[in-house]
């Protein structure tokens, strides 16, 4: 069973893999290293098993216990990180926008981090997020109804508060005055390389997209608490059994 589950955590890693750009998965490699470091713990535990061996079973729940201590410290800190900023709505708009200070402070310290902000960005400037988006909406008018992601509305184009009319999906007339003190106004550039990129917005745009994969994860974390816990059990009560038997060598 407990191979299966690593199974299971590894394929999830997979998934995450092929939903989610190289810009936004950050969770995906450790997700993959948990389910193979518990396939070898797993392995440990059906030799002990398997040979009675007390010692390898006592290996196999130090090692359990110690991937279950972290998994429940992962879950509590992933869901407290990812319970403020749900955006705003703008009237008129189909989507939110979102607004950096409204980030915990551990994802306000990983944006705020030049090193990794200029690798985001330039993941960011490489990809099709902002690209396509004037292929995708052919008229002002699709574009102005569209349901825009996070990034397309954070990092793509200029805060609705600054008021810059669009052209269209990809240009805004920045010729008028920005009617809001927001850095953004001045930061955004209708570049394809300058756009948001430098923008808070922007930065509140991908937290939020952070937010969403490591919500997912913590959430899967709970079910996989509850199970490991359960294989824990049935291992404390293997363990035992070897203890009161005669070693097999």
């Amino acid at each position: 069973m407990e191979q299966l589950l690593a199974v299971s955590v590894i394929g999830f890693g997979v998934w995450m893999s092929t939903h989610h750009d190289s810009c936004r998965k950050s969770l995906t490699l450790p997700v993959i290293g948990l389910g193979a470091i518990i396939l070898v713990i797993s392995i440990i535990g059906f030799l002990g098993a398997l040979k009675n061996n007390s010692i390898l079973l006592w290996i196999y729940l130090i090692l359990l216990c110690l991937i279950l201590v972290g998994i429940l410290v992962f879950t509590v800190f992933a869901f407290i990180v990812t319970n403020s900023g749900s955006g705003h709505q703008v009237s008129g708009l189909r989507y939110k926008e979102y607004q950096l200070q409204d980030c915990s402070s551990w994802f306000l310290k990983q944006l705020n981090n030049t090193h990794n902000w200029e690798r985001l960005k330039s993941c960011l400037v490489k990809s099709d997020d902002c690209n396509n988006l004037a292929r995708e909406y052919k008229t002002l008018k699709q574009y102005k109804s569209a349901r825009l992601t996070p990034i397309e509305a954070g990092c793509c184009r200029p805060p609705s508060e600054c008021g810059y009319p669009a052209v269209n999906a990809s240009y805004y007339d920045l010729s008028f005055r920005p009617i809001s003190s927001n850095k953004d106004c001045e930061l955004y550039k209708n570049s394809r390389g300058v756009k948001c990129y430098n923008c808070d917005s922007c930065k509140a745009g991908v937290a939020q997209y952070m937010k969403i994969e490591w919500r997912a994860v913590a959430i899967f974390n709970v079910f996989l608490f509850v199970v490991l816990s359960i294989i824990y059990l049935v291992g404390c009560c293997a363990r035992r059994n070897a203890a009161k038997s005669p070693e097999k060598v």
